[in-house]
This record gives C-alpha cells, sequence and structure tokens, in this order.
C-alpha cells in the first residue's frame, strides 16, 4: 500500500485523525530488519489547549519543539526514564497536536519482535501498549523528529473504520490533567486482542 502523503498528517482535527489511524500499517526498518503490523489503538493529545498534553499552555522546550512542527513526522520521548513512547504529530506547523500509537496488531517481522522483547512464543502483549510496541519495533529516540514517509519509519494507507467499530474511551496515566483527563480521546478496535488494558 502506499505511504500515507503529509496532508494526512496535516487536518486539523486531532481526535478524527487518531480514529483514522486505526486500521492504518506502521513499520519500522531499523537494524536490517523490517517489522510493523497494524494499528489498533491510539490517544490524542490536542495541543496548547489540551492540559495531557506536553505542549499545553504552548510549553516549547527541546523536547516538544518537534510538536510544533508540521504534521506528519514522529515525536519520540522516554517516558519514566524506563519506555520510548511514538506519536504522530499532527496539524500545521506552530499548532502542537499529537496522536501517541499505543498499540498494533503485528503482521511483519514477527521474530524481529520475539527477539527484543525477549518473548518466546506470540501474545498480545508483545505490542499491546506504548511501551511494548516502541520496543518490539526497535523504536527509540534516534527516530525523533523523523518524517513518516523515511526508510526508517512510516505508515501505509490500508484500512478504515466506521464509529461503531471503534470504541472511544478516556486516556491512560494522565491523572494529572484534571477534567482533561476525562476527555475520551483514547481509541481502539472493537474485539481486537492486540490492545492495551483496560479493553472491553
Amino acid at each position: 500500500m502506499p505511504k500515507l502523503p503529509p496532508s494526512f498528517y496535516q487536518q486539523e482535527d486531532v481526535v478524527s485523525l487518531a480514529k483514522q489511524l486505526l486500521g492504518k500499517s506502521l513499520f519500522t526498518y531499523v537494524d536490517g530488519k523490517l517489522a510493523g503490523g497494524i494499528i489498533t489503538e491510539t490517544e490524542a493529545y490536542d495541543g496548547v489547549a489540551d492540559k495531557a498534553c506536553h505542549a499545553y499552555g504552548g510549553r516549547n522546550t527541546n523536547r516538544t519543539a518537534t510538536m510544533f512542527l508540521n504534521g506528519g513526522v514522529t515525536y519520540v520521548y522516554l517516558c519514566y526514564g524506563i519506555h520510548h513512547l511514538l506519536n504522530v504529530v499532527s496539524g500545521t506547523e506552530g499548532n502542537p497536536q499529537a496522536i501517541l500509537i499505543r498499540a498494533i496488531e503485528p503482521t511483519v517481522g514477527l521474530e524481529a519482535m520475539l527477539e527484543r522483547r525477549k518473548m518466546e512464543k506470540l501474545a498480545p502483549r508483545i505490542t499491546a501498549g506504548p511501551g511494548a510496541l516502541a520496543q518490539a519495533l526497535g523504536i527509540d529516540r534516534q527516530l525523533n523528529a523523523k518524517d513518516l514517509s523515511a526508510d526508517e519509519i512510516w505508515i501505509e494507507d490500508a484500512k478504515n473504520y466506521e464509529d461503531e467499530k471503534i470504541v472511544a474511551t478516556t486516556r491512560i496515566g494522565v491523572a494529572y490533567a484534571q477534567e482533561h483527563a476525562l476527555w475520551p480521546f483514547r481509541f481502539y478496535i472493537k474485539g481486537n486482542k492486540y490492545v492495551s488494558k483496560p479493553n472491553s
């Protein structure tokens, strides 16, 4: 399938885009190994107005500068000093929106993923959850601010899901965002086992 064009990421409605990314295919080519799968879970972060967003209130630091770029690049950061997390920067330059890719259903490069996750056999936890996903795909800070049509990381067009096939719920681990923690900005494909918990 073709890689998604920059215009796809530069839509201004980050919530709509987070849903549109479900069913698309994410791939990495790291250390000579191709790996990837179908995006099954995402979370939207709505820029300066969103208390859960790193760029809330216009916070532009070394870490968040990537979020202020035109949509269509990666924003990779280290969480709790342990997990790398992959976000897709969306919207237009100066509007720091991003979508956290929380899970994929693996389709390519299973051996590489099992090795990176130190797992013997396939189980949903291999790529369910943003830290697990990044580890399985070999994603770290080296892939920050990469164009999403790069040779190392890209997203291909694929399936679209109708709203009735998508579960919308509150985001995970953003209690600090007070009332914004209650926004239903986490989306996943209903019934897919490659989704982080809680899932219905």
